[in-house]
């Protein structure tokens, strides 16, 4: 079987064929300290499904407490979905601050 290759011969073959070409390599892009675009989207979705399915389980369960079944189901649900959205929206101005702080220190 193949092992793994070699980080460290890797970068060094990078570096040799950077300066044969005689190009500085692209700047890496940094989300939020590490995080690419993916996980940043999906922690988003993550938050948004997240308040709704507590939302329409508080619903759910305060209706089969009381015997009202559609009402709380429907309002809760609502209440789930506006906190994930507040959620989400606080994490995306949270992460903008943050790559806004990393682009304020990189141009210094």
């Amino acid at each position: 079987m193949a092992s793994e290759p070699d980080p460290d011969r890797l970068k060094a073959l990078e570096e040799k064929l950077q300066k044969v070409k005689g190009k500085e390599p692209p700047p890496q892009t940094n989300t939020a300290k590490g995080f690419s675009q993916g996980e940043v989207a999906w922690r988003m979705v993550i938050e948004l499904a997240t308040g709704i399915m507590l939302g329409t389980a508080i619903g759910y369960g305060i209706d089969a407490l009381f015997g009202t079944l559609p009402i709380f189901l429907v309002i809760f649900s609502l209440f789930g979905f506006a906190a994930g959205v507040k959620t989400m929206l606080g994490s995306a101005k949270e992460l903008g601050r943050k790559a806004e702080a990393a682009a304020k220190n990189e141009g210094n």
